[in-house]
């Protein structure tokens, strides 16, 4: 398998590292934050089967076919992802797990106590890649079970100027970036919302349009980087005791979609 895959499509052009997103531009405008620029070690990962924080219940999450251990924001990033195909402008990698089998989780013993995590079901996880010249396209599938219980939440950081002054659009309603700093680790929620806008200071704003998702969490501690996160459950509502309305129910096949299209500033 190849580390680093490259599309390009006329002047956009995307890196993807095993499944991670690495870097996005137009035009030599990069939209990505860079892994090892303040602020976090990644540039895009997975929350599944569950999202949030899952200590404070003893890592323990339940469903119909018993309890599981879970640290924070599941296990799929746990394990890595395989190349099934690609070409110039398309990457598809996959993760197939089998229930029940205990995968090592990377914050033991550091910042968690929990060495071991696990879920009690199969499935199968694949996300896609397709650029256009003027988008590009993030494609999440799940094949399982019916009735598996999940959440699932997709975590990209973009690249900010670093001036404070980007905020996100949705509708009629400016969220700035001082607001996100000051949700914190639980994040800033942003509910029944299927698409919005990073509204940037020069270059391209970017149009974040999901299918699937439903809501959106916002996260930042820095004014270098924003973390615009499509979620199907926001976690920090209450004491998280992972209920069963909290979770989605599998179709057997389940499908979401994730748009990046950049806007020119006028």
């Amino acid at each position: 398998m190849k580390n680093l895959i490259k599309l390009t499509d006329k002047q956009s052009k995307v890196v993807i590292e095993n499944g991670e997103l690495l870097s996005y531009s137009m035009n030599e405008k990069e939209f990505i934050h860079q892994k090892g620029s303040p602020g976090w070690r990644n540039s895009d990962t997975e929350m599944f089967p569950v999202i949030g924080p899952t200590a404070q219940n003893n890592f323990v999450v339940p469903s119909p076919k018993g309890e599981s251990l879970q640290d924070q924001h599941g296990l799929l990033r746990e394990f890595p992802y395989t190349l099934i195909s690609f070409d110039e402008t398309s990457a598809v990698f996959e993760k197939i797990y089998k229930a029940n089998t205990p995968v090592t989780n990377s914050k033991f013993p550091k910042k968690s106590k929990l060495e071991m995590v696990s879920w009690p079901y199969d499935f199968r996880f694949q996300k896609s890649f397709t650029l256009y010249e003027n988008r590009l396209i993030v494609e999440f599938y799940i094949a399982s079970e019916i009735d598996m219980p999940f959440m699932l939440g997709y975590h990209p950081a973009f690249l900010l100027s670093g001036n404070g002054k980007e905020y996100i659009q949705v509708k009629d309603k400016k969220i700035t970036l001082s607001e996100i700093i000051a949700g914190g680790a639980k994040a800033f929620p942003v509910f029944d919302c299927e698409d919005l806008f990073l509204v940037k200071t020069e270059g391209y704003n970017l149009h974040i349009k999901t299918t699937g998702f439903g809501h959106f969490m916002l996260w930042t501690e820095v004014n270098n980087m924003l973390c615009i996160e499509p979620i199907t459950q926001y976690p920090y509502l209450e004491k998280m005791n992972f209920e069963e309305n909290m979770f989605k129910k599998s179709k057997g096949m389940n499908s979401f979609s994730v748009c990046i299209l950049p806007v020119k500033k006028s």
